[in-house]
């Protein structure tokens, strides 16, 4: 994260977060702890609960949490960070060289840097944070005009325009004016 400390404060004052990642948190709170109760209160009612199986549940309800703690995605001007648990993560987006979708499980958009960073970011974070969303579109038409960015252009393109018809049902929706 080395390269990323002098980007970070270059704008500070322009910096966006995923205004979900508190609930987002907060659920997977809720869902291991759920996880471990009801493990623990089976266990308990059939007589079985030991130490030892309290320990097996109580790791399985850590595993889940790891699993569904979501990054904590900040964008500012000419970068983008992504944290979790295990890592941190920053990527130059005035400098992006690639940018590519990845399906699975959920869909990721996949951020790499002409100084070897590389991002993956929920494309759910992009499409339920229009400033996130705003920020990042405004650094990476920056790096395709100064042609820097080799791939990804019509990956981004079809991104904003899913970002856009999102935001503008949601305002509609908001509005009482849903089609």
């Amino acid at each position: 994260m080395g390269h990323g400390a002098d980007a970070a404060g270059r704008d500070p004052g322009r910096m966006v977060r995923d205004r979900r990642w508190a609930r987002d948190l907060r659920t997977s709170v809720r869902c291991s702890v759920a996880l471990l109760g009801l493990l623990l209160l089976t266990d308990w009612g059939t007589g079985g609960l030991t130490w030892w199986r309290g320990a097996l549940w109580l790791t399985l309800s850590v595993l889940l949490f790891v699993a569904l703690c979501p990054p904590r995605v900040r964008v500012g001007q000419g970068w983008v960070a992504s944290r979790s648990l295990l890592h941190s993560r920053l990527v130059r987006t005035d400098l992006l060289v690639s940018v590519r979708s990845v399906d699975g499980v959920c869909r990721r958009l996949v951020l790499l840097d002409a100084l070897g960073g590389r991002v993956e970011l929920d494309l759910e974070v992009l499409t339920d944070n229009p400033a996130v969303w705003h920020r990042l579109d405004e650094d990476v038409r920056l790096s395709a005009a100064a042609g820097l960015l080799r791939c990804g252009a019509k990956e981004l393109r079809h991104l904003s325009e899913q970002v856009d018809r999102e935001t503008a049902l949601a305002v509609f929706r908001v509005s009482g004016l849903e089609p």
